[in-house]
């Protein structure tokens, strides 16, 4: 069974990319810390130049001094001393790198308005994806690194969020700086937004995933291939941090998935996964509706700024598998989970009776007409049916299905209105499916009683 079971629980993401990479950074706040991978691949010299502001301390007990909401939050120029927030002294300029993208969660280098090449020792974050206003004005400006998580993600919204008064009680280069809990008067040192500490952090070991690590969801077959859609489970080592938990409501955006839990993403065939739980051992994912079908496809697992090498796992058109827990297996023999019309499981003490209508669940079965409905990574809100029908036996004869397509209220689970056949045997009878003229490979029971 799933070690967390996902599927009857209820994203901004991390934004990682393929450069080569350098240290992370920790950005500590009075509010909180702000992890940073820098990027020297992308911009050596500017990187450079920000370590060596940092290791002589030059950013300790610096302050926050300029706020645009949804726009940037900008440091590294002022000291946290009041009445007067000193300059910083500042280094020789560092020549404009300008090659990655201003989008949201980067750091990026500020400079004077008419001189590409003047960036020293300021800086500043990215609240929103300001490519198009920023990538190429004033030679575009330099991003030198990323924010590795959602936990650092929310620090800086944090500080986003500070109000910023308006007329300030300050005179220009802080007539947009953020003040906490200011109602007017001289300006506190507990009004300040301060960076503490800028200081280099750790790198920890890559995430490993194991020899055939990479399997179907084991409560519903366990199989060594996946569909689009399908949920996988990973296995390995260093695979996350501390933190084991499943996706809840809170990491949903307007209904859909995260792709980034505590740091953790997931590609499959080069896209990235939905996240659905994570652990040091084990990461759950589910495959994007639009990976490709083919053998091979590689897995891979990033983990804050490491990468685990590639697995592979071959990805089919369909591969369903019907809900079968390993607590269903009774004396040797797997039984699939099926539920009466009243939500209550089937079991032997409370059996399925020929001509009742029962449910089952599962995933893998490919896309709904109409094809618009989702099947991966957004919470279903809309009925429709399989767009390749599933054919049913019980006890060898043949069942009729009512409803099969995805459940309303839930992310890539699929649902089947089953009705027993009236003439049924009575017994432990076998379940047979087939979809697209083949039988599904998992070998069921269900209990049967009149």
């Amino acid at each position: 069974m799933l070690r967390l079971s996902f599927l009857f629980c209820c994203a901004l993401f991390t934004v990682l990319g393929q450069t080569t990479s350098g240290p992370t950074v920790r950005f500590e706040t009075n509010l909180g810390n702000i992890d940073v991978l820098l990027l020297p691949g992308s911009a050596p010299k500017t990187v450079e130049n920000f370590l060596a502001y940092m290791k002589k301390g030059a950013y300790n007990n610096s302050v926050f001094h300029r706020s645009v909401p949804g726009f940037i939050v900008q440091g590294g120029g002022f000291q946290a001393t009041l009445p007067g927030l000193p300059a910083i002294a500042q280094s020789a300029a560092v020549v404009n790198e300008f090659k990655e993208s201003n989008i949201r969660g980067t750091i990026a280098m500020a400079k004077l308005g008419d001189d590409p090449n003047s960036a020293t020792n300021q800086w500043f974050f990215n609240l929103a994806n300001n490519a198009a206003n920023l990538n190429g004005q004033n030679g575009g400006f330099t991003v030198f690194g990323r924010v590795v998580d959602n936990a650092s993600l929310s620090v800086m919204d944090k500080i986003a969020a500070i109000n910023v008064p308006s007329p300030g009680p300050l005179a220009s280069p802080f007539d947009q700086i953020p003040l906490i809990a200011y109602s007017g008067g001289t300006v506190q040192q507990s009004n300040l937004v301060i960076v503490t500490k800028i200081s280099e952090i750790p790198t920890q070991p890559a995430p490993s995933i194991s020899d055939g690590g990479v399997v179907s969801a084991t409560a519903f077959g366990a199989y060594s291939s996946a569909a689009p859609g399908s949920f996988l489970e990973i296995y390995g080592s260093n695979l996350a941090g501390e933190v084991t938990r499943g996706w809840s409501s809170d990491d949903f955006t307007n209904n859909t998935a995260p792709t980034s839990l505590e740091g953790v993403s997931v590609t499959v065939g080069g896209q990235r996964a939905f996240v659905t739980y994570v652990s040091p051992t084990q990461v759950n994912v589910q495959v994007p509706a639009t990976v490709s079908v083919g053998i091979g496809l590689p897995v891979v697992v990033t983990y804050k700024t490491q990468q685990s090498a590639q697995v592979f796992i071959d990805m089919k058109l369909l591969n369903g598998g019907l809900l079968a827990p390993a607590s269903y297996i009774i004396g040797g023999k797997q039984f699939v989970y099926a539920a009466h019309a009243d939500g209550n499981p089937v079991n032997a003490a409370s059996p399925a009776k020929p001509g009742e209508t029962i449910i089952f669940y599962g995933t893998g079965f490919g896309s709904m007409s109409p094809f618009n409905i989702p099947i991966a990574g957004q919470i279903a809100t809309a009925l429709g049916t399989l767009q390749y029908k599933t054919l049913w036996k019980i006890g060898g004869a043949d069942a009729s299905v009512s409803f099969q397509g995805v459940t309303p209220g839930f992310v890539g689970l699929y649902q089947f209105n089953v009705t027993v056949p009236p003439d049924a045997n009575t017994g432990d009878l076998s379940l047979e499916v087939t979809q697209n003229n083949k039988a599904l490979p998992q070998t069921l029971l269900l209990p049967v009683r009149r």
